[in-house]
């Protein structure tokens, strides 16, 4: 019998309408700009070898895009995507649709660095990354690590936000640091995790 353990992968989408414009975007349902959908497309390349097993995106249609053109690229056209709102990204409140560095110039640097990074602060009417962290890990624990530990190489497309939270749970990563963690544009995160999922191992790959 095969216990060998999977690998997660996990993704951010690739550029949307609203990251091209500056906008900050969450939970708004931006599509991907022609840029992005090559992007994506180029993306499956880097894990071509990689037998993929399962494969979940948010509910968001620029992280589903990406995953398909991802699947497409990497050999796995038919492959069913899962689609959760536990990993969509953060909502932002009623700083949904303006301009990052407009509010950057309102706010001031550390206000607005303490909006986009760091890990409790408040956001009129939307979440923090706390709260992000809410829904994400549960989903993880229950969802997704069971597959994996059983051998199951699974690939999740998500955002900035989402991200972030499930990293800070894998890695174990301090409230205090993790406004230091950037996620993006073709970074690839491979895991192999414990039976807590929590990181045994890391890999890196980019998009070239």
């Amino acid at each position: 019998m095969n216990m060998e353990k999977g690998k997660l992968i996990i993704v951010r989408h690739h550029e949307s309408e609203w990251n091209k414009l500056g906008k900050w975007t969450g939970i708004h349902d931006a599509s991907l700009t022609p840029h992005g959908v090559e992007m994506a497309q180029k993306m499956g390349e880097v894990i071509k070898d990689i037998k993929i097993d399962r494969a979940i995106s948010s509910e968001l249609r620029r992280a589903h895009r990406t995953l398909r053109e991802m699947l497409n690229g990497s050999g796995y056209p038919d492959l069913e995507i899962e689609r959760s709102p536990a990993i969509n990204e953060r909502d932002y409140g009623d700083y949904t649709g303006r301009n990052k560095w407009e509010m950057k110039d309102l706010f001031g640097e550390e206000k607005f660095n303490g909006i986009r990074r760091e890990w409790d602060h408040p956001v009129p009417n939307g979440e923090t990354l706390k709260i992000v962290y809410g829904r994400v890990v549960p989903f993880y624990l229950e969802e997704i690590l069971p597959r994996v530990l059983r051998g199951e190489n699974t690939i999740l497309v998500a955002h900035t936000n989402s991200i972030r939270a499930l990293v800070k749970y894998i890695e174990e990563i301090p409230n205090e640091e993790i406004k230091n963690l950037e996620i993006p544009f073709g970074l690839f995160l491979v895991y192999e995790v414990d039976d807590s999922g929590h990181m045994i191992e890391k890999e890196i790959r980019e998009l070239k």
